[in-house]
């Protein structure tokens, strides 16, 4: 299984060079060359342990790495879930289930990727005996789910990059207060477009990120994609049999790598019949999908922040497959994107549609839920609660644990969620490290970080 750029100016990479490299050098995003038929090996998935279930997937795609070894990699990215499902599926009615993704060592479902990337960062370096550097932007919970991944590890030194002020408290604690000093949580004026585009740039200058030897954390990396595949095909098959082929999964999404990854795993032989994208406010994704038309806007702050995106990063790799596959044209379509121009395409027979929901609306859905159900939603996972399909099973995503957003779930509910974790940080310093959204700022500090071989 080789990996190939979407932009195809980058030789083929195998499964262990891509995910090292995060970013293609021609800044373009991998993507296995051919997806494999995983339809006859579903029967025999059924009754796996979502480690095994994880580790039989990726050993289609990384066959370099043994059973055996993957096995073992999965075990210990799953074991610190705090249910014994990894990935629980909750019954609300007989056409709504919830796929819970929140029982992570952070609360979301970033860490389904992001504890196993941080073990095969860890192998990476064991078995080349060079350092990394780890970059990474977070609208919110990829940061904290990258941070805990890495922390600790030696040999690795991770950097990532906020908007300041525009994150849940929470979610800034979970980066700023482990105490780990591999670790640097950098806020940066703006949005978190702002600190994506630097954190693209310092990818794009190849010459650099060689000499840093540096990767890439954001769902950029083909390895969190297909992590995420992993739990739509456990949610599957735990349905009941008649509702597979028809179930519509609801994906809260800013950067589109969830929904992606789903989509992906349909490709490959899981029945779903459709996905929809549900935005917040910042609805660029909805309206690319009620409209064909993707043009970028203003990012307004929102009770939803970890979306709070006008960029999607994975849109990317949605376009190789719907431009099919063709690198030369997406490279002109991502030229114009980059330009700020609007771009049209016309929409693909993709069983994909979308819905937007406001603030308003979001604190309503999270009233309603918890007066109806006894259910408590956090305002991502709320986003999906509108435009429900009648005619079949809607499998919802839950991307994160209410805890996180106290405020805004409390004003919902009339109570206050709190997790055991995160009460502890409450207490504990923050230690940021504040740059301005500038490039050569930021190359200036990683550089000055890895010369002093900060990670003891």
């Amino acid at each position: 299984m080789q990996y190939i750029s979407t932009r195809g100016q980058t030789r083929p990479h195998s499964f262990s060079e891509a995910v090292e490299a995060g970013l293609a050098p021609d800044g373009g995003l991998f993507l296995p060359e051919k997806l494999p038929n995983i339809a006859d090996k579903l029967p025999g998935w059924s009754t796996l342990t979502y480690p095994q279930l994880a580790a039989e997937f990726f050993t289609l795609f990384a066959p370099e790495i043994s059973n055996a070894e993957w096995r073992e990699l999965t075990g210990q990215a799953y074991a610190r879930f705090d249910s014994p499902d990894v990935a629980p599926l909750r019954k609300i009615t007989d056409k709504t289930y919830i796929l819970e993704l929140f029982h992570g060592p952070t609360l979301a479902f970033k860490d389904f990727a992001l504890q196993l990337l941080g073990l095969l960062y860890k192998r990476q370096v064991a078995r080349s005996g060079k350092r990394l550097a780890v970059l990474g932007a977070t609208s919110g919970d990829t940061g904290s789910a990258a941070i805990h991944g890495c922390m600790g590890q030696e040999g690795i030194t991770i950097f990532i990059l906020y908007p300041n002020g525009r994150v849940a408290p929470l979610q800034e604690r979970q980066m700023a207060c482990t105490g780990a000093d591999n670790v640097y949580a950098i806020p940066v004026p703006g949005t978190f477009d702002d600190a994506q585009r630097v954190v693209k740039e310092t990818f794009g200058d190849t010459a650099y990120a060689s000499s840093v030897n540096l990767s890439a954390v954001n769902s950029i990396n083909i390895a969190r994609v297909l992590a995420q595949c992993v739990y739509y095909i456990w949610a599957s098959l735990r349905l009941p049999e008649e509702a597979r082929a028809t179930a519509e999964y609801v994906v809260p999404t800013g950067n589109f790598g969830n929904v992606l990854a789903g989509w992906m795993a349909q490709q490959m032989g899981m029945p779903a019949g459709g996905f929809r994208v549900a935005t917040n406010q910042n609805d660029i994704l909805h309206r690319f999908f009620s409209s064909g038309e993707y043009s970028q806007g203003e990012v307004h702050p929102s009770h939803a922040p970890s979306m709070d995106i006008q960029a999607a990063s994975n849109f990317e790799r949605y376009l190789y497959f719907i431009l099919d596959q063709n690198p030369e044209r997406v490279r002109g379509v991502m030229g114009q994107i980059k330009s700020g121009a609007p771009l049209h395409i016309e929409q693909p027979k993709t069983h994909m549609r979308s819905t937007r929901m406001d603030d308003a609306t979001i604190v309503k859905v999270i009233t309603q839920m918890w007066k109806d159900w006894q259910y408590v939603l956090d305002p991502h996972t709320a986003c999906a609660f509108t435009d429900m399909a009648q005619d079949r099973v809607s499998v919802v995503l839950a991307t994160a644990s209410p805890a996180k957003f106290p405020d805004v779930v409390q004003h919902a509910t009339g109570q206050e969620p709190t997790h055991p974790t995160l009460e502890a940080l409450k207490t504990r310093p923050l230690q940021t490290w504040p740059l301005e959204a500038e490039v050569a700022m930021v190359k200036a500090f990683i550089q000055e970080r890895i010369r002093d071989g900060s990670n003891s």
